[in-house]
């Protein structure tokens, strides 16, 4: 990929800064599942960790202040009789959060403030409607009690978690499904298939509203987020299985907007996108760096920024949102990294010189539209 030049971007100089160690989450038995999902999520009260059980499957919920080494016998959320694939906190109430697994149920948790003190084995609700595992769940971005789930069976069920049922069946994709999110308002779905086909879906009518196929040639999961606009951006593989990244206008499906080669890595790229900052950053599973961009209006659209990298690899990774960052200490992103025994914090940072320049641009914005008001004003009187 090409770097001949510096661009000039107020975000060309975050950088990425591990916890210290007594800010770590230690001896924590990280699932070894191969499953592609992030198998952590987290919140400004929570951080869970899916891992390793004997008998069933199960996760762990622990308080963002309780820190250092856990112990072997801290409780875990323990209700599924099969490995937990995937868990998502709801946006709407930081106490609930779902999880999938292979015994092709979903089922919604309460934790309490606190934390746990004894094994939670009973879920608030039970969601049956899946023939197959269930890999993936994302929970409505505006609406409450709707949840969306996609198993192995290749159906996308959207719950209404309050009362217990499948409200939406969407079956139109013929093999597994890699991934599936909403849009920023919840009323779109985008999906990626194993028959490399990307599909934009009303989620009302469950019906398939564009779809590209091949936006990437090789054979390995294919990952896809919304951004900026409503366009996508997809991380996938080539035929030579060489990483890439790729950003489409899902009107005009014809060719990407740009595709831009990154290395050759087996690892899934898991794109988590801040839409206040036009930043994605770009985690591979196995890797040990967390690659981030700059999305915007102009060619080539994906602006290369910088690379966070460390010793060890990751084999899942939490997304703080926006609402539990330290915006004090210039903080605009904080993932959460899962080591072989313990969770480490990475921070993402702004320098402060940066910050000081941003506010003096948006004190110089608010001066010249004051002047800018005053002007039409005086223009208005004069009539």
């Amino acid at each position: 990929m090409s770097r001949s030049f510096v661009r000039n971007s107020k975000f060309r100089h975050v950088f990425g800064q591990a916890a210290k160690a007594d800010q770590c989450y230690d001896d924590i038995r990280i699932s070894q599942m191969t499953w592609d999902s992030n198998f952590c999520s987290v919140n400004p009260k929570f951080v869970a960790m899916i891992v390793d059980a004997s008998g069933g499957g199960a996760f762990m919920v622990l308080p963002l202040t309780k820190t250092g080494r856990i112990d072997m016998s801290y409780p875990t959320v323990c209700g599924h009789t099969g490995p937990v694939l995937d868990i998502e906190f709801c946006p709407h109430n930081d106490n609930i959060i779902a999880s999938s697994s292979e015994d092709c149920s979903v089922m919604i948790w309460e934790i309490p403030d606190g934390g746990l003190t004894l094994p939670l084995t009973d879920p608030v609700v039970k969601l049956e409607g899946h023939s197959k595992r269930v890999g993936l769940l994302n929970w409505h971005p505006t609406a409450h009690n709707v949840l969306m789930s996609a198993g192995c069976d290749n159906i996308i069920i959207l719950w209404n978690v309050a009362r217990g049922e499948a409200v939406v069946r969407i079956d139109v994709h013929p093999d597994m499904i890699y991934s599936a999110c909403w849009n920023r308002d919840g009323s779109r779905i985008l999906t990626s298939c194993k028959d490399k086909t990307l599909r934009l879906l009303d989620p009302r009518k469950g019906t398939v509203l564009f779809e590209k196929e091949k936006p990437h040639e090789g054979f390995r999961p294919i990952r896809a987020v919304f951004v900026s606009d409503g366009k996508i951006l997809t991380t996938g593989f080539s035929r030579m299985s060489e990483r890439q990244v790729a950003l489409w206008d899902p009107n005009n499906f014809g060719q990407p907007l740009t595709l831009q080669e990154l290395d050759t890595s087996s690892g899934v790229l898991l794109p988590f996108y801040d839409p206040d900052t036009g930043v994605v950053y770009l985690c591979g599973k196995g890797d040990s760096s967390i690659r981030y961009f700059e999305v915007t209006d102009e060619a080539p659209f994906v602006h290369y920024l910088s690379m966070y990298s460390s010793k060890e690899s990751q084999k899942g990774m939490g997304y703080m949102p926006k609402r539990g960052l330290e915006v004090n200490k210039c903080e605009i992103a904080r993932f959460y990294k899962l080591h072989e025994r313990k969770c480490e914090p990475i921070v993402m940072t702004v320098p402060r010189k940066v910050v000081q320049s941003l506010r003096k641009e948006v004190k110089d914005l608010k001066a010249a539209l004051e002047e800018l008001t005053k002007r039409v004003r005086e223009l208005e009187s004069n009539k």
